[in-house]
């Protein structure tokens, strides 16, 4: 799993049969403390996400084991959302 913050929305209205009702969200992957460092990609949200949100995500393989994208053509899935990190005893991050 990678942390990542919610960046954007998305909407395709022709897409795939098979992820047809999903949400698509754009993502950053984000540094321990939730500092954006990464390039945007789109997941499919499992967990009712929002913009501004820290996430995680799963990708590959991986992405496709869920009861949703079981056999789907996706790369990216956010299965959580982050209410708090904890790195090294400090709290770095904590959803307000």
């Amino acid at each position: 799993m990678r942390i990542a913050r919610v960046v954007g929305e998305t909407i395709a209205t022709l897409k795939s049969e098979r992820i047809q009702g999903t949400k698509l969200l754009i993502c950053k992957a984000t540094d321990p403390s939730g500092k954006v460092i990464g390039k945007p990609y789109v997941a499919i949200d499992l967990v009712d996400a929002g913009v501004g949100d820290l996430v995680l995500t799963c990708h590959g393989s991986a992405a496709r084991q869920t009861y949703l994208t079981k056999d789907t053509p996706v790369d990216a899935v956010i299965n959580a959302v982050i209410d708090h990190l904890e790195v090294d005893g400090e709290i770095v991050f904590r959803k307000s």
